[in-house]
């Protein structure tokens, strides 16, 4: 009986929670790829959000440096996330995690595998639908990526509608 009463009062609580209106938002960033030299990133991403939980896909491209031998990177990645459902301060924190694909190529050598990521960040409300989007995230590349932990500092220019 006991087990039944927590069962609903958390289906209850998941229906109040995914209950709110569903918004999507897509993101152009900008970034700094520090593994394993500084190097500039640049992407993209789109996703749905449902009041404190939702899912994005990503696309992010790092140019290589050959001279410093550090790879150019690629990531595809489906990432899920938490964030406080109401902003504060006009701040939405959030935490996200995912997994996808990367490739990796320096010079005529390339290497495409399995990756997850793991991270978070804050959408700081600007105007409108418009924010900005601060982000930080880890990267775990599996296979003989040249750099097995890249980490990522962005900063993008967020829509929601």
């Amino acid at each position: 009986m006991i087990r039944c009463k927590w069962r609903a009062a958390l289906g209850a609580a998941v229906c109040v929670l995914l209950a709110g209106e569903a918004r999507a938002d897509v993101t152009a960033f900008l970034g700094v790829n520090g593994s394993p030299e500084s190097r500039a990133v640049t992407g993209f991403s789109g996703g749905m959000t449902f009041v404190a939980f939702g899912f994005e896909g990503e696309y992010a491209s790092t140019r290589e440096s050959v001279d410093d031998v550090a790879p150019q990177l690629r990531t595809y990645m489906a990432n899920g996330f938490v964030q406080n459902p109401i902003p504060i301060s006009g701040l939405t924190f959030y935490g996200i995690a995912g997994a996808g694909l990367y490739r990796e190529t320096l010079g005529d050598d390339s290497q495409t595998s399995f990756a997850t990521n793991i991270g978070g960040g804050v959408k700081i409300d600007l105007a409108g639908p418009l924010q900005l989007r601060l982000d930080y995230r880890v990267f775990v590349l599996q296979g003989e990526a040249l750099a097995k932990k890249p980490q990522r500092l962005y900063a993008g220019v967020n829509l929601k509608f």
